[in-house]
């Protein structure tokens, strides 16, 4: 199951110099789902209506088929270590692809050279979200994602060259082709389109800079921050019992009540406590991303309402709410 599961994917495949179409990055995502690191040489399977259901797209055996014949034949090319020095690594990271048929189950199994990068969790890593991911319908949006995703932790991406971000992107290779030449259609159709979807559909708020060397802009810089989660409604509502990784639920609801303004430790604890109660503020911040609750004065006292710690149209049982008085949004 994709939803709320977090991946924790190797620097050196997230930077890694390749193009994927959106059903192709799609596949990737929902396989990378399902990857366990105590098992690097398992042969996984994904089928047609999972993948379906994940992306709230329609797929047929022929589309697949096509998208994954050009996968076996992607090379990721890497920055990496090998034997202390290092190197420049060109790697295929599937051994096969096999589609077993009148079952619709795609069995695929990775070359074993591309399991460190896929496996090795130990410092170097990313961490995104794979339904957040899958939501996002630009490809290109969909690599930004994971790589801001890698410095979330750090306020902002490292400063690279505008010309090596078109090549991660595969917009531009080494011999000299490079896509969108102008800076404002980048802008317009490359930056600013990953921009608004990944601010709009996942865990991230992300901005960019660009920065002049002489007269021209010849690198950039994203700005990420963290903001409370919208789950995609294509995963369900979230029951009681939220799927996912507790901690890291509990961690996005208290981003929502820090959003709203609610911060008065006891009640915040009292909320985080209950796996009931972090479902509802996770599906609260899913409403408010999608403008459910535009027209509602107060978004915190709707959503101590709803969680039952605040009667409707009267005040809290619990004594004061919050530090300061939330203004509606």
């Amino acid at each position: 199951m994709t939803s709320e599961l977090e991946v924790r994917q190797h620097n050196a495949l997230t930077n890694a110099r390749y193009e994927y179409t959106e059903t192709q990055a799609n596949i990737f995502l929902v396989l990378l789902s399902k990857l366990r690191k105590d098992a690097p040489d398992a042969v996984y399977q994904i089928t047609v209506p999972e993948m379906e259901k994940a992306t709230g797209h329609q797929y047929n055996y022929k589309q697949l088929r096509e998208s994954t014949k050009e996968m076996m034949g992607r090379v990721h090319e890497i920055n990496t270590l090998h034997n202390g020095r290092e190197v420049f690594r060109q790697l295929v990271l599937f051994k096969r692809i096999d589609y077993i048929l009148g079952t619709g189950i795609i069995e695929l199994e990775f070359n074993e050279y591309a399991t460190q990068y896929l496996f090795d969790l130990k410092n170097n890593f990313t961490s995104f979200q794979v339904q957040a991911a899958l939501s996002l319908t630009s490809k290109h949006a969909k690599r930004v994602y994971q790589i801001c995703s890698q410095w979330k932790d750090k306020g902002e991406t490292k400063k690279t060259a505008l010309i090596d971000l078109k090549k991660t992107l595969g917009l531009a290779n080494d011999k000299g082709r490079e896509e969108y030449t102008d800076l404002a259609m980048f802008k317009k159709k490359v930056l600013d389109v990953a921009v608004k979807q990944i601010n709009e559909k996942t865990d991230l708020l992300i901005g960019y800079k660009l920065e002049k060397v002489g007269r021209a802009f010849k690198n950039i810089v994203f700005t990420v921050k963290s903001q409370a989660v919208a789950l995609p409604l294509a995963f369900g509502v979230l029951s009681d019992e939220a799927p996912g990784q507790p901690e890291q639920l509990a961690e996005k609801a208290r981003l929502l009540l820090d959003q709203l303004n609610i911060k008065t430790p006891a009640l915040v604890d009292q909320i985080l406590a209950s796996p009931a109660h972090v479902a509802v503020c996770i599906k609260f911040a899913y409403d408010l991303k999608t403008n459910k609750h535009d027209k509602v004065h107060s978004h915190s006292g709707l959503l101590l309402t709803m969680l039952g710690l605040k009667k409707a149209g009267g005040k809290a049982s619990n004594g004061p709410l919050f530090d300061k008085p939330a203004k509606a949004r």
